[in-house]
């Protein structure tokens, strides 16, 4: 039962974890897969250059302000809007929409921006606009949708409204701080002829205005800063930071002198390309001097860039059966239903009213039968009304998945995670905080119909459906606490468990021995027995679990570097829905991190 695995093998400031991370298998993969310098093409990567050959160039998604004022009163009139249409949708997640709100009158205002879909669903967020001040702002929209009304509301004055659309390009995607002219010199490239396809399609943003919301990244195939460190805001760097930590493609045309100022766990901060986490940093640097340039490597990020985590849809309805999207098997057995008791239940049903009618029509004449069958009905009801009350309950049933790399010295966790909820009675709202994403189907059915963005995201409407199975993706990045201690003693390994959760094994390397963590409670001291042979974290995966984290679980069978571990936990798990109260029926947690050694 689980999930994924992650690219992590140690964190700096810990014995032992920059050496391990410098050398491990897995950075020498990534090497292997992204051209350097230093290292020949891969066949994959000759497979993409190849593919290549037949386009050339970018795209540029062009997007055009469009004004509209607010209605009043005669002097009352005193609030605009602009919104940039044609905006470049995502692979997956929330397109976002800049929105620019200027207030021109002396006295605050309260002003709600309201996205209108033509399905029914209503994007949101509510801000406070000084006297004479003019914001950008941002409203993230879901994936799927292609067009909405943006409505403009503040007290005292009549709601105003404007159409926009958004392009729906089907390939590669890349979200650029900055403009035209600073890409076209980070890249070598120039803008695709008509009727070639191009290499990617990218959408140019201003870094002082960029979002400060993961999700506003977290769908696009990679981003790439084409102006120099000082033009970006600090904020826009740490949101930046988390965005290659939790699976993006970050591209540095420019780097910083020191780029570990804004990436802390680089572990060379002059190599081309790195693993960060779950995702990338390309630092143009090499590919300057190479006759190809770097919008090759650019376009080749972009191939690599996989969803992290792929929730299951429902199959389309007119194939309803067991089966998800793509043949998925649902990861709740709750969210099937009891078939086999529904036919018993049936067929003594069907023995009662027919022979047993027969009996008891010849025995006490037809009036008794005409009593006895709705009775019988009535009763059968009641009891698929009981079981489902004394068994299934009003409780919401999940099985949680995740992958989470601890960054201990910055206290902090970044979660992959996947949830299956089925729900007894409808869970309308969920809130999520803005370092978080949480992440749909593609082909979302009965999607939620409400979503504000005002401080992090809350689903208002129908996150959940009664009697329904639903799958959702998180991506995370959130303060921990968490941590794996260890120490020597009687010349074996005691470990304690401070993972917050149920330890049902892993594997630790230390002193340059592998070794097994025993099964422990939370807050529980034990002792790890040596391990002869390879790491056996993965021996348990799900299956199941294991097809909605693409890519992924091949980095955890590398070799462990010295004082890192891999644990499989129980529980919740880290990810922000982690606090609602279900019951929980299946739940596996793959968490990496460096150890903490304890003294004696």
């Amino acid at each position: 039962m689980l999930l994924g695995t992650l690219l992590w093998t140690g964190l700096p400031g810990v014995p032992g974890g920059t050496e391990a991370f410098a050398t491990s298998p897995a950075m020498e993969a990534v090497e292997a897969a992204a051209p350097t310098p230093a290292a020949t093409a891969t066949a994959a990567v000759e497979e993409a250059r190849e593919a290549a050959s037949h386009g050339s160039g970018y795209r540029e998604v062009v997007e055009t302000p469009e004004s509209f004022p607010a209605a009043g009163e005669p002097g009352e009139g005193d609030l605009k809007a602009t919104v940039r249409t044609a905006t470049l949708v995502p692979n997956r997640g929330y397109t976002p929409i800049q929105v620019t709100v200027q207030n021109s009158g002396g006295q605050p205002r309260p002003v709600r921006l309201v996205i209108h879909s033509p399905q029914g669903r209503v994007t949101e967020r509510s801000l406070e606009l000084g006297p004479r001040e003019r914001t950008v702002t941002w409203l993230l929209m879901p994936a799927d949708l292609q067009t909405g009304t943006l409505t403009l509301e503040s007290p005292g004055l009549y709601p105003s409204s404007k159409g926009f659309y958004l392009d729906g390009y089907q390939g590669a995607r890349v979200v650029v701080l900055g403009d035209v002219k600073a890409f076209e010199k980070a890249t070598g490239m120039s803008r695709a002829v008509e009727n070639t396809e191009p290499l990617v399609a990218t959408r140019f943003v201003d870094p002082h205005t960029a979002p400060r919301e993961l999700a506003a990244y977290a769908g696009y195939d990679a981003v790439l800063v084409a102006v120099p460190p000082d033009q970006v805001p600090d904020d826009v760097w740490a949101v930046l930071e988390t965005f290659a930590l939790s699976g993006g493609q970050l591209v540095l045309d420019q780097p910083p002198a020191n780029p570990r100022l804004h990436f802390p766990l680089l572990q060379d901060a002059q190599a081309e390309l790195s693993p960060y986490g779950f995702g990338f940093v390309r630092q143009f640097r090499a590919c300057r001097t190479q006759a190809q340039g770097c919008g090759m490597r650019l376009w080749e990020d972009t191939e690599r860039s996989p969803a992290m985590v792929v929730p299951a849809g429902p199959p389309p309805r007119w194939e309803r059966n067991d089966l998800l999207s793509d043949g998925r098997l649902p990861l709740l057995s709750s969210a099937r239903a009891p078939v086999g008791r529904f036919l018993l239940l049936i067929f003594l049903f069907s023995l009662a009213v027919g022979p047993g009618g027969w009996m008891l029509a010849r025995r006490k004449g037809p009036l008794a039968v005409l009593i006895a069958v709705p009775t019988l009905a009535a009763l059968t009801c009641l009891g698929l009304v009981a079981w489902s009350v004394l068994v299934d309950g009003f409780s919401l049933h999940a099985a949680r998945y995740s992958l989470t790399l601890l960054d201990r010295e910055r206290s902090r966790a970044v979660t992959v995670g996947l949830n299956a909820w089925y729900a007894n009675l409808a869970e309308d709202s969920v809130r999520m905080p803005a370092s978080s994403v949480l992440l749909a189907p593609s082909a979302p059915e009965d999607p939620p119909r409400s979503f504000d963005w005002t401080n992090g995201l809350v689903v208002k409407s129908s996150f959940l459906r009664s009697r329904s199975y639903r799958e959702w993706g998180e991506v995370a990045v959130i303060p921990s606490r968490a941590r794996l201690t260890a120490r020597k003693a009687d010349g074996g390994v005691q470990v304690q468990n401070a993972l917050g959760a149920p330890l049902q094994g892993g594997t630790l390397k230390l002193d340059g021995q592998l070794w097994r963590l025993p099964e422990l409670a939370d807050g529980a001291e034990g002792r790890a027995t040596p391990l002869d042979g390879e790491n056996d974290a993965l021996a348990d995966l799900h299956d199941e679990a294991r097809r909605r984290f693409p890519g992924a679980v091949t980095a955890l069978e590398q070799d462990l570097g010295e004082g890192t571990f891999v644990a499989r936990l129980g529980g919740r798990g880290f990810t922000p829905t982690a606090v609602m109260d279900v019951e929980l029926e299946a739940a596996q947690h793959l968490v990496r991190g460096q150890v903490e050694e304890a003294r004696r």
